[in-house]
């Protein structure tokens, strides 16, 4: 198995998927896979991991087994390939038996080049028979953390997938995942059986996304400020209980926000139809617990707002990663306060596994380290990666963009090593940090006095702070190796380091972090981030947006499976209002083109027609390519190149062959039959359909109509306008012939 020459998978990338350049690493790891080695993949969400399988698929003639969690994910990979005019297509318990026989049908045919199931459903004695008849070119493993006991969401159904080497032998395996540590991955090599694989990883650094903690104080009228002042956008808000997230969609619903909840404890048909409301852009807000995350491949949403800490910090970034998948602009804000810590620690408390808990502990305080930090929070989570940032500052985090002010801390700071010290040495056991704190304010409660801790030295020396002050210096002086922390039991208690001992022995100067004031916390998380954006005409944009929606809304597909808010930022920003410009739009490939840019240059032409076009800068720039991946031979303007690429080959192939029912040729390729009809007059115009003629589609009396009204809609380009024109007399397969053969004229 070798790997094709890199201009034919540029070509492949740019007819079916609209693009002209790679993300990182994506070239590499396709090169790899095609040439049958077994590869391990990590790329950032919204990193391009779904590519990285799929086109290796359209350039090889058999078929990519894909393992998928989640059976909404599937139905939403299998959406966008469609409208991509890549056969592809799942097998789930969602499916009727009619149904699943015909995709079987279609599978023993050689009809698709991915299949997506679950391992649960691959396992089945039947369906391993089956998959060694079919010719699988490779397995993809997505979201493959699932298969490690480390990783934020194990699947014990995972582990079977081994038995896939024994059944096919020779196919490679390509494991892709979004997050994991060094653990994860090492479970990731192991319990795949990879042979000697080719590890790609990608920077896990999001840079279009803003990360901000604000001090929950009044947290739903700090979120309800942050809604208003965003009223277009779509997000999630992540919240800690099923009941919790039920109230706040529900108290956000009485304030005229469109909000739902998700939880798992919902019955199917309601969490189903929630998430799908929430895809299909019907209601902005998902309101929801960890059970909703994984799977979600709406790339538009704009923000995600943790109500309640985390329970860790791959948790964290995986949650938070669900904004900006489109590369535009996304903001991730944790509202925090000690209680919420202290709820948690609540909870792991009942855990009964000292292993367990411990663990749990160390997790939890890395959370609560990140949301107290003063330096940079990109740089934090990174490291949580084994990733070092390179900058300084990054200019997206709250802590980079207004950095908070330090002091000399000299005083509190051996106030407090002093007072853990000195119970210490008296109890002849140490205490939690919030014991010390009490010492420190003079609090009069049973255990200090049980302790005799009121008679210390340092009892009451620090009534000029507050409790959750004293607090606050504990953690940052164990962030800073001062004071160090031991589960022991079900808590943790505190103890003075030797770096601590020695700091107070040589009279070390110490600087610490003054708490954020409240009101310039506030400031801090007002402003929508704009790292990232495309700057557009924002009126043309909400057309385009409004037509998105018509044509998701007619397919039954979400709005992101026709278009991306990034290529309808293009669009308002480039004006096509040819088809050759349409092409250019990161995002058109050949099938969209064919099915979408009648519309949308019509919507172009129609804005501009009472806007004045206003200047962002060049247009996207794209060479048209022919077939062969060389470029295309310019033509006049009244007749735009044309390519015919792999599908529409397939598409005349079949109709030459007999399949001339155009329902039927477009039933077999899984396609609509106003596609069918686009690829053969694309052929026709292309040249390489001279055989066929107009009265093999129209009737005479159909040609003289149309001719008509082509005359009176003054183009022949753009097919929307002339429809409008046309009415229901004609469908989209009619007005397709009719231009093919106009422009080779032959009517």
């Amino acid at each position: 198995m070798t790997a094709p020459p890199s201009d034919r998978l540029l070509h492949l990338l740019k007819d079916h998927f609209g693009y002209d350049s790679w993300r990182p690493l994506q070239q590499e790891i396709i090169t790899a896979t095609m040439a049958g080695r077994d590869v391990l993949a990590l790329l950032p969400t919204g990193g391009g991991k779904s590519l990285c399988f799929q086109l290796p698929a359209m350039a090889g003639q058999g078929l990519t087994l894909v393992v998928s969690p989640l059976i909404a994910l599937m139905k939403d990979q299998v959406d966008q390939l469609t409208a991509a005019g890549i056969p592809s297509t799942f097998l789930n318990s969602t499916l009727d038996a009619a149904e699943s026989r015909h995709r079987l049908r279609g599978l023993h045919e050689g009809r698709y080049r991915l299949l997506y199931a679950a391992p649960e459903r691959i396992m089945l004695d039947g369906f391993l028979s089956d998959l060694q008849k079919w010719k699988i070119d490779r397995i993809a493993i997505d979201e493959a953390h699932c298969i490690s006991e480390w990783g934020h969401d194990f699947r014990p159904e995972y582990r079977q997938l081994p038995r896939l080497r024994e059944v096919l032998p020779d196919v490679p395996f390509i494991a892709l995942t979004a997050t994991a540590t060094d653990q994860v991955r090492e479970d990731i090599e192991y319990h795949l059986a990879l042979r000697q694989p080719e590890r790609f990883t990608a920077s896990f650094n999001r840079p279009n996304l803003t990360y901000r903690v604000a001090q929950k104080a009044g947290a739903y009228e700090q979120v309800l400020k942050f809604l208003r002042q965003r009223p277009e956008d779509s997000g999630i808000i992540y919240c800690l209980s099923r009941k919790g997230t039920e109230a706040l969609a529900a108290r956000l619903s009485s304030d005229g926000i469109a909000a739902l909840p998700y939880h798992a404890g919902l019955e199917q048909p309601e969490r189903a139809g929630n998430q799908e409301k929430y895809l299909r852009d019907r209601v902005r807000v998902m309101c929801a617990t960890i059970a909703f995350g994984m799977g979600i491949n709406k790339p538009n949403v704009r923000f995600v707002i943790h109500y309640d800490m985390p329970k860790n910090l791959e948790g964290y970034y995986q949650e938070t990663g669900r904004a900006g998948r489109d590369g535009l602009p996304g903001e991730c804000l944790l509202l925090f306060n000690a209680g919420d810590a202290a709820k948690h620690m609540g909870f792991i408390d009942e855990i009964t596994d000292p292993a367990e808990a411990a663990r749990a502990r160390h997790l939890l305080d890395q959370v609560v380290h990140y949301a107290e930090a003063s330096s940079c929070r990109r740089a934090l989570l990174l490291n949580y990666f084994s990733e070092e940032y390179p900058e300084p500052n990054c200019g997206g985090c709250d802590n980079c963009q207004s950095p908070r002010e330090s002091f000399d801390g000299t005083l509190v700071a051996q106030k407090l090593l002093s007072c853990v010290l000195r119970a210490n040495q008296a109890s002849r056991w140490q205490f939690g940090l919030g014991h010390y704190c009490d010492i420190l304010c003079g609090a009069n409660n049973e255990k200090i006095l049980k302790q005799n801790h009121q008679n210390l030295s340092t009892y009451g020396i620090g009534k000029e702070m507050s409790r959750p002050e004293w607090q606050a210096i504990g953690r940052e002086l164990t962030r800073m190796g001062f004071l160090q922390a031991m589960a022991v039991g079900m808590g943790t208690t505190i103890s003075v380091s030797e770096q601590g001992v020695k700091a107070l022995k040589d009279r070390l100067k110490f600087t610490l972090t003054r708490p954020l004031p409240a009101a310039e916390a506030k400031k801090r998380n007002q402003a929508p981030s704009k790292a990232g954006d495309i700057n557009c005409d924002d009126m043309l944009f909400h057309s385009l947006r409004a037509l998105r929606r018509e044509l998701a809304e007619v397919r039954g597909v979400p709005p992101y499976v026709i278009f991306g808010d990034v290529a309808l930022r293009h669009m308002a920003s480039a004006y096509p209002v040819s088809e050759a410009e349409f092409a250019r739009i990161p995002g058109v490939g050949q099938q969209k083109l064919v099915d979408f840019g009648a519309a949308f240059t019509a919507v172009v032409r129609q804005h501009l027609a009472s806007n004045p076009r206003q200047n962002f800068g060049a247009a996207p720039k794209a060479v048209p390519r022919a077939a062969s991946g060389s470029p295309a031979t310019p033509k006049p303007a009244s007749m735009e190149p044309v390519a015919v690429t792999d599908t529409i080959a397939e598409t005349l192939r079949l109709y030459r062959s007999g399949m001339q029912d155009l329902a039927a040729l477009a039933q077999q390729r899984n396609l609509a039959e106003s596609t069918i009809a686009s690829h053969i007059g694309n052929a026709i115009m292309a040249g390489r359909a001279d055989d066929l003629k107009p009265e093999q589609f129209l009737q005479p009396a159909q040609l003289e109509e149309l001719s008509a009204i082509f005359e009176s809609a003054g183009q022949f380009e753009n097919l929307g306008p002339i429809k409008e024109l046309a009415g229901d007399r004609f469908a989209y397969r009619d007005l397709h012939f009719f231009r093919a053969f106009r422009k080779v004229g032959k009517v």
